[in-house]
């Protein structure tokens, strides 16, 4: 397909002027701008897509090359379904802010005046942090000591587990030595 120029640059004054309507605060233009965004994407889909080619309906006698990819096309069609519904997403939003303020401009809440006014330096946040010592000791005979008291703590504690193994034997045992007493 060749490169059509005034489709480019239609899709460029549409990628322009939709970054610029969804920059303005009011919702309006915003919407507007969303809408020429995502027509100008699928005018790129297609464009990407290549050269117009045959139905893509299975025929034994034609050329699978002569076929048209289907892909862009299922792509543009889903593009078209969402922004259908974000689109009746913010048409609800924009009602909704008509009838609860008389208009469609979103404006700063107290929260952001406090944060424009507040400078950019936080002592709290933006201080030099101390130096904090690593918990990895580099000295070899301390790594030495502990690993042995870690190594002693684990013998002890298979120790005490082989103890409660063969009580837990001994008393199975003598169960069953009671059991068949009784029988």
């Amino acid at each position: 397909m060749p490169i059509d120029l005034s489709l480019i640059l239609v899709m460029g004054v549409m990628y322009g002027v939709g970054v610029y309507l969804i920059l303005d605060r009011t919702m309006t233009r915003v919407l507007l701008g969303l809408m020429l965004l995502t027509n100008a994407t699928n005018i790129l889909i297609f464009h990407a897509s290549g050269a117009a080619g045959l139905s893509p309906l299975y025929d034994k006698s034609i050329d699978p090359a002569a076929y048209s990819d289907p892909l862009p096309q299922a792509l543009v069609l889903t593009s078209v379904v969402i922004s259908f519904a974000v689109t009746a997403l913010l048409l609800g939003i924009i009602y909704r802010s008509w009838l609860l303020s008389r208009g469609d401009a979103i404006l700063d809440d107290y929260e952001d005046q406090q944060v424009a006014a507040k400078g950019a330096y936080d002592p709290e946040e933006d201080a030099v942090a101390e130096f904090d010592e690593s918990e990895f000791d580099s000295n070899e005979s301390t790594r030495e000591r502990e690993f042995a008291a870690f190594s002693q703590r684990r013998q002890q504690a298979e120790k005490k587990l082989e103890e409660r193994k063969e009580k837990k034997a001994e008393s199975t045992q003598d169960r069953q030595n009671q059991e068949g007493e009784r029988a």
